[in-house]
């Protein structure tokens, strides 16, 4: 008896086969399948959206997006890595630097130290050449010198034993309040996510003194800006099992596929797929390339079942970001939309403005 994954309708499925892939274009659209009416409806729509965590920690989760268009879960990915809003350092004044890196390289450096600043809690400049102020600069400020400890244990090799201020780390990035900042941050003072990033490794009568400029910005403006370490999704694999697999390569088979993803039942030999790991599966072929299994099973991936894994880095809590990116996509199609009337309502000579 066949044996698979939950039931899908076979037309949600993309066909994996040993050479090529099948039936990657979805076909819900109107005139695809005559005398069926597969016009897009919001009420359909919503009844088959279903967005489910799976897995959720402190820096990353995993989450589930069914029943919607590959174009969509690519925007909401390309969003949260590009164009959700943090706040980083973008301009740094050396005063004094001795250490053996250079100006330059040292800065990039400390522009690449994650912060725990909320980026809704302060406005984004319009140019490069806007004035600082309170409601869009935070400054940190850098002041740090290094010197022998004289209480060193006799004999010891380590610098950290040897001297005083060794080291740069991130935790000696120290805020400087300006305007209404201590009100508008009194319940989470801005400062390095993680305070243990080594920026430079500091000698006795080296020292650094600067002053650096926080702005909100996005990922597409530089990599820095960007609020997850990786933002990705697979698309969820669905096996069947046409023909009962033998007992003596009840084994081989499982081994064609990851971990979990077959069982085999310890009395009988019968091989079958667990519902639950299914979603682990690499789907590398591997069953495939052997002639014993090439008319038993039948890989699939389900085209409109997205497997998201996002690991924030950064001031947003794992959960918050897919909220976030739909609150930037809302924003970008209330523009389209504006748009569109403005063309509508318009004469149909000249330009349209998308933006200001």
């Amino acid at each position: 008896m066949p044996t698979s994954t939950q039931t899908f309708n076979p037309r949600r499925l993309v066909g994996i086969h040993a050479e090529r892939v099948t039936d990657v274009s979805s076909t819900d659209y109107p005139g695809h399948y005559p005398g069926e009416d597969h016009s897009w409806s919001l009420d359909k729509f919503r009844e088959n959206l279903t967005v489910k965590v799976q897995r959720l920690s402190q820096r990353s989760i995993d989450f589930d997006i069914v029943g919607v268009d590959a174009s969509i879960a690519n925007a909401f990915r390309r969003i949260m890595i590009a164009e959700v809003p943090t706040v980083c350092i973008e301009s740094v004044y050396v005063w004094d630097n001795t250490s053996v890196i250079v100006d330059e390289v040292l800065a990039h450096r400390i522009g690449l130290v994650p912060l725990n600043i909320d980026p809704s809690l302060i406005a984004m400049k319009s140019g490069p050449h806007d004035t600082p102020t309170d409601r869009n600069t935070i400054i940190f400020k850098i002041d740090i010198t290094c010197s022998r400890n004289p209480s060193a244990p006799k004999g010891s090799t380590e610098p950290r034993e040897l001297y005083i201020n060794s080291e740069l780390l991130s935790s000696h990035l120290v805020w400087a309040p300006a305007g209404e900042q201590d009100e508008v941050f009194a319940g989470k003072p801005p400062a390095p996510t993680n305070p243990n990033i080594v920026l430079a490794k500091l000698r006795p009568g080296q020292s650094i003194s600067m002053e650096l400029h926080a702005v909100k910005g996005v990922g597409k403006d530089h990599a820095k800006f960007s609020p997850v370490a990786t933002a990705s999704y697979r698309i969820l694999p669905h096996i069947k099992i046409k023909q009962p697999i033998p007992p003596e390569h009840a084994e081989k088979f499982q081994k064609c596929f990851s971990p979990g993803v077959i069982k085999i039942d310890p009395r009988t030999k019968q091989v079958s797929v667990d519902e639950v790991n299914v979603r682990n599966d690499t789907v590398s072929r591997e069953v495939l390339r052997h002639p014993e299994f090439a008319d038993k099973v039948e890989l699939s991936r389900v085209r409109d079942y997205f497997l998201f894994n996002v690991e924030s880095e950064g001031p947003y809590t794992p959960e918050r970001l897919l909220p976030e990116a739909i609150k930037v996509m809302r924003e970008k199609l209330a523009v389209i939309k504006k748009s569109a009337e403005a063309l509508r309502d318009r004469a149909t000579d000249g330009d349209v403005v998308m933006a200001e």
